[in-house]
């Protein structure tokens, strides 16, 4: 019996519920009435998701011989997840090697970790806005200039659908015995078909974070965090877990991530093939595209100094060299199409397809494109917006955090030091980070993106930014 049936049977069971939640199951005639049937908290029967004996221990198994590593439930998201594993495999005030296009939740880990951080940059691809593979040459060569780095942490697949080298990567750093870590949310798929990337299970790596919601089956906040070899201690991942997640889990999410394991273990292979076929029939309709360009897992081979492997369960449309921005065909295709696309970056807009897309999604999309392409005009390309790659900082990451700061507009901040963090959402990765200092480029960048309509976090009332107070 899975988790689902066994609270459907207590709903059934006539049993009084002189316990939390609140609700009491007695909501017939109110919204939502179904998911409060069989809402219940971890009374007997239940198992313990910080203790795990019988129902949640069975489901972590389960999982465990689909993914291939030792599995723990996450109902705090990915976050939480990312945020116990840099604790895990990081003693406090350790040195965190990180990709600079890691999400913030990394950046936040390792403030609470008190962690000094060293950056790899991705190489910029330039025709599509997007940021390419992690270079292992450049994680080798970082780790032989610093002997101090304790862990390193990527992310693969990005937000964009490119994968890095993860098996390379941990070569390097198992040779001197140092874990890594991989943000691998947006790949959770992979171990599904061997058309899709290697999973970073496969590859290695001593953490995996696995956002299931985000492309597989699963109910919003639902992840999953997996961990294997010797350089890991499991007790201390453990504490780390109870401390980042909730100590009142929600049994209708870890329900759904039970429902989730189940149509894997059923249907995952034919769901697969059926997405391969929708997706290659996808490509052939877009392949005659004359100004909008799609990236595909054929395009990204074209570019495989940039980028190492591609997640075909993402479509990646730039419109450069077009005389609309990406904001412009998000709104396009929501307004004119009804399709709600995933994100809009600079220059490109960005769909997340998975197993159980259905065969319209791909039709009305690609319908959707072909009209828009007709229609548009070529144009020079827009200066692109770069991410500074080689930030200057005045303190550290935790040292900046605990400043007293002030607020300051942000056309004025050219020179100042950053006391937040200041980011596009989505995907959530900072633009600039507390302790870097503001250059011209990027607080112009910063405006291009506010006009553009996107969505700029960490910016406070009136767009006034919280800059560190310079002391005389």
């Amino acid at each position: 019996m899975d988790l689902y049936q066994k609270l459907r049977e207590n709903q059934k069971s006539g049993r009084y519920p002189c316990h939390m939640p609140g609700h009491k199951r007695n909501m017939a005639g109110y919204p939502m009435e179904a998911f409060y049937g069989i809402d219940v908290t971890e009374i007997e029967g239940f198992d313990d998701l910080h203790r795990p004996e019988g129902i949640l221990r069975g489901m972590m198994e389960r999982a465990q011989g689909l993914f291939g590593a030792e599995t723990y439930l996450l109902v705090n998201g990915s976050t939480c997840g990312i945020l116990a594993a840099v604790c895990a495999a990081l003693h406090r005030g350790g040195t965190l090697l990180m990709a600079r296009n890691c999400h913030l939740s990394v950046y936040h880990a390792a403030y609470l970790n008190a962690c000094k951080t060293v950056y790899v940059n991705p190489p910029y691809v330039e025709e599509y806005g997007i940021c390419g593979s992690i270079p292992p040459e450049a994680i080798r060569r970082r780790l032989e200039e610093d002997p101090g780095i304790n862990g390193v942490l990527v992310t693969s697949p990005t937000y964009d659908g490119v994968v890095s080298d993860v098996e390379t990567i941990v070569k390097e750093a198992h040779r001197r015995k140092i874990p890594v870590i991989v943000d691998a949310a947006h790949g959770a798929h992979f171990f599904l078909d061997e058309r899709f990337p290697r999973s970073a299970v496969s590859c290695g790596a001593d953490l995996v974070i696995h956002s299931i919601h985000k492309t597989l089956p699963a109910l919003t906040q639902t992840a999953l965090l997996h961990v294997q070899g010797e350089l890991i201690d499991r007790e201390r991942l453990r504490r780390f877990l109870r401390i980042y997640q909730t100590s009142s889990p929600s049994y209708i999410l870890m329900a759904g991530i039970g429902q989730c394991i189940s149509i894997l273990e059923r249907e995952g292979k034919e769901l697969c093939g059926r997405f391969f076929e929708r997706r290659r029939a996808f490509d052939e309709r877009i392949s005659g595209l004359r100004a909008l360009k799609a990236l595909t897992g054929r395009e990204s081979a074209a570019l495989r100094e940039q980028i190492f492997g591609f997640d075909e369960g993402k479509i990646l449309v730039s419109a450069r060299g077009t005389d609309m921005t990406g904001r412009e065909l998000y709104l396009r295709l929501i307004k004119r199409y009804q399709i709600q696309m995933e994100m809009s970056g600079w220059e490109y807009v960005l769909a997340i397809m998975t197993i159980m897309d259905r065969k319209e999604g791909f039709a009305r999309l690609a319908d959707a494109l072909l009209e828009t392409d007709r229609e548009i005009k070529k144009a020079e390309p827009r200066r692109p917006f770069l991410m500074e790659t080689q930030p200057k900082t005045a303190f550290s990451l935790s040292e900046a955090l605990e400043k007293e700061t002030q607020e300051k507009p942000l056309e004025d901040c050219e020179g100042e030091i950053a006391g937040e963090f200041v980011y596009v959402y989505p995907p959530g990765i900072p633009v600039i980070a507390p302790g870097e200092y503001f250059t011209k480029e990027i607080v112009e960048g910063l405006l291009l993106c506010r006009r553009q309509g996107l969505a700029l976090n960490g910016l406070r009332v009136h767009n006034r930014i919280a800059v560190v107070i310079k002391k005389a």
